[in-house]
């Protein structure tokens, strides 16, 4: 299902301008993630891409290989992960790609089961919404399963307001078509 948030934030920014200071009011502050453990990256230099796939297969992903992921994460507008210091290993990601001006989809918001419940996957998705919207990104989509949607309604996204209904290519039945 897509789940659409649409809002009227004005700010236009390049995507790869520093982004302006937040205001933003975040449900576990940055001040508590580094208290209990936890350090946020905005970038994809440090992170171990075999333990990212790792905790994609732990949530029910495919296993990806590693260069593709690389190559994901470098055309990705945004993305965020945290890092536990305690483990010594990164335990929650999410990105986004778009056109970095208008739109935005949210992919791969994944928790390692292990860490999952005390509030870091609304962490992620807080921060990366907010980093869009400093961007002047305002039309924010993601993919969900059935199963999470109700994890991202109290974030603000819902059903496309406007009724608008989200299709995906499908080779198979491009095939079908065809015999």
């Amino acid at each position: 299902m897509i789940l659409r948030g649409i809002t009227s934030a004005t700010l236009h920014h390049h995507r790869h301008r520093p982004l302006p200071p937040t205001s933003a009011s975040f449900s576990v502050s940055d001040a508590d993630l580094a208290g209990r453990g936890f350090t946020l990256h905005r970038d994809a230099t440090s992170l171990d891409l075999a333990r990212l796939n790792s905790i994609f297969v732990s949530v029910g992903f495919p296993r990806r290989d590693p260069e593709k992921i690389r190559l994901a994460l470098d055309h990705s507008d945004a993305l965020l992960w945290l890092h536990d210091s305690r483990s010594d290993l990164p335990v929650a990601f999410a990105r986004a790609t778009g056109d970095g001006v208008f739109n935005a989809i949210i992919w791969d918001v994944v928790v390692d089961p292990s860490f999952q419940g005390i509030g870091l996957g609304k962490a992620m998705v807080e921060r990366l919404v907010d980093d869009l919207l400093r961007k002047g990104i305002t039309n924010i989509a993601l993919y969900s399963e059935p199963r999470v949607l109700g994890f991202y309604r109290p974030l603000g996204f819902v059903a496309d307001p406007a009724g608008i209904r989200g299709m995906v290519y499908s080779r198979k039945n491009k095939n079908k078509r065809r015999n």
